[in-house]
């Protein structure tokens, strides 16, 4: 088991000033001319965090520009794109609930955090930021993410949420997870940042388990699946646990089919048993058309 290990990252300025030499004697006219061609150079050039403005004012993503590049570290592909879109999508609601504390766990390069930080206030709200990495080099990548933005966040090198137990437990009010999904060898998870396991689900069901504990009561849970994850079974685990789902964006491609799961707690005082069961009929018809959806490629492509 690794303990929980709090990482600061520090670094020099993204910029600093440097004047030309004098090799030789200018006059008036002359300084003042590179004087203002320095002025303009650094304002073309100069980096946004220092900008006096925000320039992440407008951004509801981060820029994929500024997102750290790492080879060890798995860098935004098509599954953060896609939860990112469905945190756009949710950004409304997201805001509305107020959140307090919003973690990541497996935060990579820190795309993914870093655009659910701008979109919720761009830093200027009262919330804490935590992700978490079992990578050294991808909690330092989004370190570099992170201040590229002009954001900030605790960054702890732990397995999933392993010792950060106590300190989240029923206070993760926003929580999202990317996981390994790929379906593999059991003996293959932890060598690569997409190797799941049976189905693709070993490490999604070792998270399952630990939603519960450490999701506010107004939490939300946003989970990236695959179609071999079966993900209407894990509705069905997680709403014996007591909550609900739906899927707030479902994409596909070539080589898979993803979704994005949106989890909350039930309100068993104000639902009905039919209620639930229209909740879970959708959850279940939404991945009917994403069979669907495949059965007819390969119908096409026979």
């Amino acid at each position: 088991m690794i303990s929980a290990h709090k990482l600061d990252f520090q670094s020099t300025p993204c910029v600093s000033f440097a004047g030309f030499p004098l090799l030789r004697p200018l006059w008036l006219f002359e300084i003042l001319f590179l004087f203002g061609m320095d002025v303009a150079f650094n304002e073309e050039n100069e980096d946004p965090v220092t900008k006096s403005h925000d320039p992440f004012a407008t951004r509801s993503s981060a820029d994929l520009r500024l997102v750290a590049r790492h080879p060890e570290v798995y860098g935004p592909s098509d599954d953060s794109f896609v939860l990112v879109d469905a945190l756009l999508a949710e950004k409304a609601h997201l805001r509305e609930l107020h959140p307090r504390l919003c973690v990541e766990v497996g935060c990579g390069s820190g795309y993914v955090i870093t655009s659910l930080a701008l979109m919720l206030g761009n830093g200027k709200e009262n919330i804490k930021y935590i992700a978490s990495d079992i990578s050294e080099a991808a909690l330092k990548a989004t370190a570099i993410t992170l201040k590229a933005h002009g954001l900030c966040a605790e960054l702890y090198k732990v397995d999933l949420i392993s010792g950060l137990e106590k300190r989240l437990a029923g206070a993760v009010d926003v929580l999202i997870f990317n996981p390994p999904c790929v379906p593999t060898l059991d003996e293959e998870v932890g060598t690569s940042a997409w190797a799941g396991g049976n189905k693709g689900r070993v490490v999604i069901d070792r998270m399952l388990k630990t939603v519960d504990s450490i999701l506010s009561k107004k939490g939300r849970f946003y989970l990236v699946t695959v179609t071999a994850n079966n993900p209407g079974e894990i509705c069905q685990i997680m709403r014996r646990k007591g909550f609900s789902s739906r899927i707030v964006i479902q994409r596909h491609s070539e080589e898979e089919s993803l979704h994005v799961l949106k989890f909350w707690r039930e309100k068993l005082d104000h639902s009905s048993g039919s209620d639930k069961s229209l909740l879970y009929s959708r959850c279940a018809s939404a991945l009917h058309v994403s069979l669907s959806h495949r059965l007819s490629r390969l119908v096409s492509f026979k």
